[in-house]
């Protein structure tokens, strides 16, 4: 038996001995991200690009999830696991599959480029709604069960996740091949860093991709002072590039002359898989005295060690048996429809909602976001079997009759290309004047915010120029609310918005939903269940006050770092209940919150802060656990949430992390303690005073 079949050795000497049997030529191949097969040892080709942050990915059908920030805005680490393992357990299937038809081609395989956990610090950024929101710790947090979710606690990996984009990276699209994002030490070690390292360090994350960008100067896959980063926290996963970013080292960025030179230097500095093309010159590197054959050889043995965590050169693997009936299940499905009712935030209620079935006889649904599946899917999607969207929810749910009108075009001017501007008004206001609520369904779509490439429009390469919903909606808006007539507003989004809707008798934010996202938001309408998501990003008012989008400054953004400018505050969403918290205590590095619930039955989100009186330490208090409950109505809980030690630590300029405080806040509620929450939802924060 060849010693790397040998199961009873550790993955590491697995793949030692079976790279000393490849030539130098055939292990520089295997670096690529579409590996060829070594057909004289019998290991197949294996292609590692897969996508799955929300559900498996540009695989045919599979279970859809709602998009990440979606997920982020259930404050619900349990819940973000079991997605990671349906995610997982469907990718499983596929691959089964596959390999018993030989197919080994791209979205086939079981390494999966997710979780993205970069920082959502400005919402024009049109890639945001890919990432957990702007805060470090419930990206952390959240990113961390996602990776436990996908990779299992089995003898080998079920998948091996990605902690993806390494790092500082999040927009402008349009730049990003050439832009160097320059960032303090101490803003890199407060904000930038904290959830990668938690995702290594504690979640074991398989792979690590890189960024686009420079930082500080160096190209984000071949950056000295990152991948000494990942040395630091004991990372020995792989290394994966961005689609073609070692390419942007000699075309964009111009750290070096040619194709070979690139490709020496990421590989030199710690890549080990390419995605992208440029690694068809490590020969030619080599030739050149650019690397050496020992650099080829160990990246090689960190790629055949990841696929033998994989389980690819065992017998046969605990996995093995999960069927492709498995995919999209009845059961998985529950699992989305549950993310979704979850991940709805309830932004405004003039006590409409929830919905009294027996005062409506007619309802309206109007909207470019009402029928379309687009609305549910965000980007880097599977396919759904089924989709339903919020007019097939209503209409599944609602006894009455209910009209339907498209109202206008997501972005266009018009629907019909003969017509006039503004072709599809008139059929919407009488489909409103003829009914006794309107529900209004607005927003965006990826194809209109999302990466560069995918989208097309007349934006900025899927980057926001404004917060505002496009002009056409904002008519739509105006025209129905003049009619008097009480509306509620939808929007489906993946990032900050302002609807400008003041005349709403409410507004939810829905996100990408995902196929179940119609089913779960009528339940929400209707009361069937509590909206309780809460905004895992501030809702800024004006984009115009924010800062430059290109200066990675933290100052005056995300909710730890100003209080200007805001519309609705990060960690916001209203209930159908009425819970308050009424006392906090802090010992042996856990806090007790006693809550009651004066209203409706509904799940509701905890949320801790701290604020640390030290002179190094972020202007605000700032996230430190969150946990969700349900209540009855009446009911009273005491609810545990552990505080981490991390919480108390802050970081000086020159990005050392220690305990420099003495004095804290803890603050407890459900919300942030900030005045603004405390006015939207008439309830303050508890708090307690500790000193260490």
């Amino acid at each position: 038996m060849k010693k790397y079949l040998d199961e009873s050795l550790s993955a590491q000497e697995r793949a030692e001995a079976l790279v000393s049997e490849l030539s130098t030529e055939e292990q520089a191949a295997q670096l690529r991200y579409d590996a060829p097969a070594i057909e004289r040892l019998g290991i197949p080709a294996y292609n590692w690009w897969n996508e799955g942050i929300h559900g498996l990915a540009r695989s045919g059908i599979a279970t859809m999830f709602p998009q990440t920030i979606g997920m982020a805005a259930m404050f619900d680490a349990g819940l973000v696991e079991e997605a990671g393992k349906v995610t997982s357990e469907e990718a499983r299937a596929k691959y089964n599959s596959y390999q018993k038809y030989g197919d080994c081609d791209i979205y086939k395989g079981l390494t999966l480029w997710a979780p993205n956990i970069n920082i959502f610090r400005d919402p024009r950024w049109g890639r945001g709604h890919e990432t957990y929101g702007e805060d470090p710790y419930l990206t952390a947090e959240l990113g961390k069960a996602y990776v436990r979710g996908l990779q299992g606690d089995g003898k080998v990996l079920r998948t091996a996740a990605c902690a993806k984009h390494f790092a500082v990276h999040s927009g402008p699209e349009s730049l990003r091949h050439g832009f160097d994002a320059k960032v303090s030490a101490k803003e890199l070690e407060e904000t930038y860093l904290p959830a990668f390292e938690a995702l290594v360090k504690e979640a074991g994350a398989e792979g690590v991709m890189g960024a686009y960008n420079r930082v500080n100067g160096e190209p984000s896959c071949a950056s000295d002072m990152l991948m000494n980063k990942l040395k630091e926290w004991g990372f020995d996963g792989y290394f994966v590039s961005d689609c073609w970013a070692i390419r942007d080292f000699h075309e964009n960025h111009h750290v070096t002359a040619t194709a070979s030179e690139s490709a020496a230097m990421a590989l030199k500095a710690g890549c080990d898989v390419n995605c992208g093309c440029t690694y068809m010159n490590l020969l030619t590197a080599l030739d050149e005295g650019l690397i050496t054959a020992e650099d080829i050889r160990k990246a090689c043995v960190h790629v055949f060690r990841t696929r033998i965590r994989l389980g690819m050169f065992d017998k046969k693997t605990e996995y093995d048996d999960i069927p492709y009936t498995s995919v999209s299940s009845a059961e998985h499905k529950a699992v989305s429809q549950r993310c979704a009712e979850r991940s709805v935030v309830l932004l405004k209620n003039n006590g409409i909602l929830p919905l009294d079935e027996s005062r409506y006889k007619t309802i309206a649904v109007i909207g470019p976001n009402a029928d379309s599946r687009a609305a549910l899917e965000g980007n880097y999607n599977g396919l759904a079997d089924r989709y339903v969207t919020f007019l097939d929810g209503i209409r599944d749910r609602f006894s009455g009759r209910v009209i339907y009108a498209e109202g206008c075009h997501l972005y266009k001017d018009k629907m019909s290309v003969l017509a006039q501007p503004g072709d599809r008004y008139a059929e919407a206001l009488a489909a409103a004047e003829n009914s006794d609520l309107t529900v209004l369904c607005v927003g965006l779509d990826a194809s209109i915010e999302g990466e560069e490439g995918d989208t097309g429009n007349e934006f900025s390469s899927g980057d926001k120029n404004s917060l505002y919903l496009p002009e056409p909606q904002r008519k739509l808006i105006e025209k129905i609310a003049a009619l008097g007539k009480p509306f509620i507003v939808v929007c489906a989004a993946g990032s900050a918005i302002n609807t400008k809707a003041d005349d709403a008798a409410a507004i939810l934010h829905a996100w990408y939903p995902g196929s179940e996202g119609g089913t779960a938001l009528a339940r929400i309408l209707f009361g069937d269940v509590s909206p309780s998501g809460k905004l895992p990003v501030t809702f800024y008012e004006d984009s115009e006050k924010l800062a430059d989008f290109t200066d990675y400054s933290m100052k005056n953004r995300t909710y730890r770092f100003t209080d200007a400018n805001i519309l609705y505050p990060f960690g916001y969403g209203l209930t159908y209940g009425n819970v308050k918290v009424s006392s906090l205590i802090y010992k042996n590095g856990v806090v007790a919150v006693k809550v009651t619930n004066y209203g409706k039955k509904t799940e509701e989100v905890i949320e801790l802060y701290i604020k640390d009186h030290s002179e190094n330490a972020v202007p605000n208090a700032a996230l430190c656990g969150f946990a969700r409950i349900s209540l009855d109505e009446n009911e009273e809980k005491t609810v545990e949430i552990p505080v981490p030690e991390r919480a108390f630590t802050s970081v000086d300029e020159n990005g050392k992390r220690a305990v420099y405080g003495k004095k804290f806040t803890l603050f407890a509620g459900t919300h942030q303690p900030d005045h603004l929450s405390w006015e939207l939802t008439g309830t303050p924060c508890a708090e307690v005073e500790i000193e260490l």
